[in-house]
This record gives C-alpha cells, sequence and structure tokens, in this order.
C-alpha cells in the first residue's frame, strides 16, 4: 500500500474518534470502516477494494481518550490541517507542527500530543512498509564551540540534498537566562542550506534547559520523519551533559573536534568521548593539517582503551576540511557503513526501543519535579527553608525530607477529602 492510501486511511478516521465499545462498528462510506475497543483503541482503515481487510494505523491506550473526546470543531479541522501539510511535506507545516509542541500552554500541549500520536501511527505504517525498518536516520553532533559544526553540517547537508536526500536540521540555540532570547545564529550561518527547499533548519531556544537540549527536541524529530526527511541531524550547545541528553534520542552521535593547541584530550569529559560512534577532526587543511593528524593519532589511541558500547561498530576516528571538502564523503560513507551495520543486526531497532522508555522517564522526572514546586503546601514552605539551608541553620537534606513530607501530607488528605 502507498504513501497516499495510508495517508488517507488515518485522516478518514482519526478525527471523528469516539467512545464505544468492542463489538460497535462505525461506518464512513467515502472512507472505509473504523472499529474502536472499549479498552483500548485501535485506529483501522478498509478500502471498499479490501473486502474487509483491516488496515492497522495505530493504537493508543484509554489514557489518551479524554484529549480526543474534548477536541472541538475548530481544534479538529486545525489539527487535521497540520497533519495533512506536515506528512504531505510542507515546511511550513512542519515549522508549525513543531512550534506547537514547544508551546508551555496547558491546552496546546494537549493538542501536540494528538497530533504527535497522529504523526506516530502513520510513521509506524511507513516503517512497516519498509520491512519494520526505520526510513529515517538520525545523527546528533556536538562538539567545542569553534569545532564549525554549522558549516559541517551545511557542507553535509548540500552533499545528501544533491543525491536526493531530505535532510532536517534541528539546532538547539543557546539562550539567555534572564530574557529567553537566542542568538537563532545556525540559521544564518547555514545560508546556502536555508535556500535549499529539499532541507530544513529549525532553531530551538535552550530557554535554559541543561546542556542546550530542549525538552521537545525528540518530539521534533518525530515530527520531521513524518514530513519525509530522511535524515535528521541534531546539533547540540557546547560539550556537557547534552551529549547524554542527545544520545539517547539520536541513532549515531559525532564528535566534532577542532584541531586547536592545548590539552584537548582533557578538555573533553570522557564520558562524552565514550558515547561517540564517530569523532571528527575538523578544520584539516592549510596550516592546520599537522595538528589535525596529530589530534587524530591522540584520539584513535584513546579510543582503543574505551569500552565499546556496540557489538556491531568499533568508534572511528576521522579527519576532514568543510572549506576543501576533503574527507567529505568518506566521512558519510562511514556513517552509512555504521548504519547498515546496526539496522542489519537490529541494535537500531532495539536502541530506538530503549530510548523511548529513557525518555518517558525524562519527561515523567521534570513534570514531577514541576508539579512538586508548583503544590501549594512546598510554595508555602520553600522560601523558608531555602533561607534556613542558605544559612547553615538547616541540612539541605533535612530541609528536602520536610519539603516531601509536606507535600506527601497535603495531597494524600486531598486523596482523603475527595473520596469522601
Amino acid at each position: 500500500m502507498g504513501r497516499s492510501s495510508t495517508l488517507a486511511g488515518c485522516l478518514a478516521v482519526f478525527p471523528r474518534l469516539v467512545s464505544v465499545p468492542q463489538s460497535t462498528r462505525i461506518h464512513y462510506p467515502n472512507h472505509g470502516l473504523s472499529t474502536l475497543s472499549h479498552v483500548r483503541y485501535e485506529w483501522r482503515f478498509v478500502t471498499p477494494s479490501q473486502t474487509g481487510q483491516h488496515v492497522r494505523c495505530g493504537s493508543i491506550d484509554s489514557a489518551f481518550r479524554q484529549h480526543i473526546q474534548d477536541l472541538s470543531p475548530a481544534e479538529n479541522r486545525l489539527l487535521d490541517k497540520m497533519y495533512l501539510g506536515l506528512i504531505g511535506g510542507q515546511r511550513a507545516s512542519l515549522a508549525e507542527s513543531i512550534t506547537l509542541v514547544e508551546t508551555q500552554h496547558p491546552r496546546k500541549k494537549e493538542l501536540a500530543q494528538v497530533l504527535l500520536q497522529r504523526v506516530l501511527a502513520y510513521r509506524e505504517e511507513q516503517e512497516k512498509s519498509n520491512g519494520g525498518k526505520p526510513e529515517a536516520f538520525r545523527v546528533g553532533l556536538s562538539g567545542p564551540p569553534g569545532a564549525g559544526k554549522s558549516t559541517f553540517i551545511e557542507v553535509v547537508g548540500k552533499m545528501l540534498t544533491a543525491r536526493g536526500s531530505k535532510v532536517s536540521v534541528l539546532a538547539v540555540d543557546p539562550s539567555s537566562c534572564t530574557t529567553g532570547g537566542s542568538l537563532m545564529g545556525d540559521k544564518t550561518r547555514m545560508t546556502e542550506l536555508s535556500r535549499d527547499m529539499q532541507a530544513f533548519i529549525r532553531p530551538s531556544p535552550a530557554s535554559g534547559t541543561l546542556g542546550g537540549v530542549t525538552r521537545t527536541t525528540n518530539e521534533a524529530i518525530v515530527l520531521c520523519e513524518g514530513a519525509g526527511y530522511d535524515t535528521v541531524l541534531v546539533e547540540t550547545v557546547g560539550v556537557g551533559q547534552s551529549e547524554f541528553a542527545v544520545a539517547d534520542m539520536v541513532d549515531m552521535f559525532v564528535l566534532l573536534i577542532p584541531p586547536a593547541g592545548g590539552d584537548e584530550l582533557q578538555g573533553i569529559k570522557r564520558g562524552i568521548i565514550e558515547m561517540a560512534d564517530l569523532v571528527v577532526v575538523t578544520k584539516s587543511d592549510g596550516d592546520l593539517v599537522v595538528p589535525a593528524r596529530r589530534i587524530a593519532t591522540e584520539y584513535t589511541s584513546a579510543l582503543k582503551l574505551l569500552r565499546k558500547k556496540s557489538k556491531t561498530w568499533s568508534p572511528k576516528v576521522v579527519r576532514v576540511s568543510s572549506e576543501t571538502g576533503e574527507g567529505i564523503q568518506e566521512l558519510w560513507a562511514m556513517i552509512e557503513g555504521f548504519r547498515d551495520a546496526v539496522l542489519s543486526s537490529g541494535e537500531l531497532q532495539a536502541r530506538r526501543r530503549a530510548q523511548q522508555k529513557v525518555w518517558m522517564w525524562s519527561l515523567i522526572r521534570e513534570n514531577v519535579l514541576r508539579h512538586f514546586r508548583e503544590h501549594p503546601a512546598v510554595r508555602r514552605e520553600l522560601p523558608h527553608l531555602e533561607d534556613r539551608v542558605t544559612r547553615g541553620a538547616v541540612s539541605p537534606g533535612l530541609a528536602a525530607d520536610l519539603l516531601l513530607k509536606a507535600f506527601s501530607s497535603s495531597s494524600s488528605s486531598s486523596n482523603t477529602s475527595s473520596s469522601s
């Protein structure tokens, strides 16, 4: 079944999802048949020519039911428009969809989850038609300031689009902790790639997020893949905690290192080097060729001492020059070799399943902390306890215990009163 017929099926049934018993069938004369179970919802589409053969568009748990039931006609029309434009490859719809998932507005966050569920269902069908293998490949790129990440991405992106690929770049931009404003410089640095109709560049402000990876970056990746982009490049800010976060959302993590002088290996955390599937020494041209070779040799030796994280791939070091293009073709050949190796072994699929679980718990921790801080009992006690901790009158451990006790006691009393 082709892309267009799958799209038509998913579009036909989703906007009209309602709560019905498992045995109930709802018939759509122009599109087919949708069967929904009372406990677990199934989106199904059957064309008249299929004579009863079900084509599964996806499934959602009953916990998602309230989001669907609460959709107004106007919200349904909005989601239909965004979804149709998104998987039709319209860059404006993709940008609008990412803006929706980045919002902090409570109602819009619910709409974003409905949209994401639809895109996930569509992507699942696409992967099934591809033999269960992911159609898109995700690459995380990071390195210290001055490593030439944006220039490197533009050169690689132009090479890929010239080959017929569709490339999306999610560049997390540094932002001010006080005003929230950000430079958004990546789009101005990638001038040629930003004009390429086969490419999509989305700078997202870090907004104080630890290390620079926003909580919605993972969801933006899903949207880009739904829009038909077969290569997703995620550029992170600096070298720090963000690399551990981005490694849990991409298929391959690439560390970019400039041929600078000084204690290069000591300037980067060992854990980050361990996360790297490929180390790229940039700016290997002109007077920097000799130091680039030296650093490449140092990293090659260092990688041999680290524990392998993949059974099918040994991390490699390669020198490139974005200025002359030297090494770029060989670099991407290595990346394709990595992709083929982890795909054939099933390691990529297993890694993605594990990443989904990691990000679920990451979002749970973030939301639990937010609910904790916003709880009335905690907000009432927090300033007083923070002051006592800073004065040394109370230990941080005791203050934390008191706040947790206030939170749990208040929550328990609220549950008791509501049940009675």
